[in-house]
């Protein structure tokens, strides 16, 4: 069996002790073999990753892993509702961040901009799994230094 690509992932069963319904970093290679990162904390809405991992038992166990999204910057490719409860109404074309909570929830949060540059918002909305196939990734260079605050500049 071949294991899945390093990424984000939700647990479907327990996994190298770490229970189902978890989000996990999964690494697949290192020493000492293929394992499962649990986040520690958020910074911009992006998980931060235990510096020790979960050692898989075997490869087999890698088929518990269910593949997630990259956390990251999107645009709406089609006007939906978070929910049927249509609490937020997401445009086609708008700008939205994907994160996810430690049951492996994904959450969008809504940049704004002002004088200040490009905020992100703390607090994001829930998102039922279906409708991230609504969102396209974007292309973003990465940086390497922690912002000061919420607003890049």
């Amino acid at each position: 069996m071949a294991l899945p690509p390093c990424g984000l992932y939700r647990t479907t069963q327990n996994v190298a002790g770490v229970p189902a319904g978890r989000l996990v970093y999964f690494h697949n290679h290192g020493d000492p073999g293929a394992g499962v990162y649990l986040p520690q904390s958020w910074t911009l809405n992006r998980a931060s990753w235990e510096p020790r991992g979960h050692t898989l038992p075997d490869e087999a166990a890698a088929q518990h892993l269910a593949p997630l999204p990259p956390e990251g910057l999107y645009m709406v490719n089609e006007t939906f509702f978070c929910c049927e409860k249509r609490c937020v109404k997401y445009e086609a074309q708008q700008l939205v961040q994907l994160g996810y909570d430690g049951a492996a929830t994904p959450l969008l949060f809504i940049p704004e901009f002002s004088a200040k540059g490009l905020g992100f918002p703390e607090r994001g909305n829930r998102l039922d799994d279906a409708l991230l196939r609504r969102l396209t990734p974007l292309r973003v260079a990465q940086g390497t230094e922690a912002p000061v605050d919420r607003f890049v500049h």
